[in-house]
């Protein structure tokens, strides 16, 4: 498993794609947060706090995971090399595992730079470092755990086709769905306990959770199980197709 996981982080750095996901993200963040106008511009917000930013980070990582996760498994399989990767002496959840991980470094590697924007707005208030750290420190939890279920569910998609832009498009269709979908599916109920039990189906109602810095047992019982579930999906069809 340690050699996939080196294997993945080499390939992300050796190409142009793990500089270039870095980067957007850092753009794209930068340009919403700092220079355009909107719901999501610090200075229009006028509060001194990263709200802002953990209300936009699940919304750009929705489709900089799926551009990480895509070549995953698919372009092993359009060269033929996933198959000397099975037959070798390494479990399939090893094999899984070793890539899960290798991406969930990256993600890493991208969000520590971010730790700029807490010391930047912690010198903005009018108290200079009156922030809420428990606040950010549990917002940075809940996006971690985010982040792994979206790297599970890319990995799942990854592995059903050898096309990467179809396993990009699925992947980030995917975690939409499980991200909004369910809130939006629980608009169209009336009956309010119903509405709420499939809203907590989805992400979002268990990313806002711990964002609020609410550390709830059952928002991370949630993100591990969907994360596992669809590792668990992947080592299956890694089964199939080897049959």
């Amino acid at each position: 498993m340690l050699a996939i996981f080196k294997r993945e982080i080499q390939s992300f750095f050796t190409s142009s794609i793990g500089y270039l996901v870095i980067g957007l993200f850092f753009l794209l963040n930068g340009l919403f947060l700092w220079v355009f106008k909107g719901p999501f511009n610090i200075f229009d917000y006028g509060f001194a706090d990263l709200g802002n930013f953990f209300l936009l980070a699940p919304w750009i990582f929705l489709f900089l995971i799926p551009a990480l996760t895509m070549r995953s498994f698919s372009e092993e399989k359009k060269l033929g090399t996933l198959e000397l990767q099975l037959i070798k002496p390494i479990t399939h959840w090893q094999l899984v595992m070793g890539k899960f991980l290798g991406t969930f470094v990256l993600v890493l590697a991208i969000l520590l730079p971010t730790f700029l924007y807490v010391y930047t707005i912690s010198q903005l208030g009018v108290t200079i470092g009156n922030l809420d750290m428990g606040l950010v420190y549990g917002s940075y939890v809940g996006l971690l755990f985010l982040a792994a279920a979206y790297n599970a569910i890319g990995l799942f998609t990854s592995v059903l086709t050898e096309n990467q832009i179809i396993a990009f498009i699925l992947s980030t269709v995917l975690c939409f769905f499980m991200y909004y979908g369910f809130e939006a599916l629980a608009t169209v109920f009336s009956n309010g306990k119903l509405g709420l039990f499939i809203r907590e189906l989805g992400m979002k109602s268990h990313f806002e959770g711990v964002a609020r810095g609410v550390l709830d047992s059952r928002d991370f019982i949630y993100f591990i199980s969907v994360s596992g579930f669809f590792l668990l999906l992947v080592v299956v069809q890694l089964k199939h197709g080897k049959r």
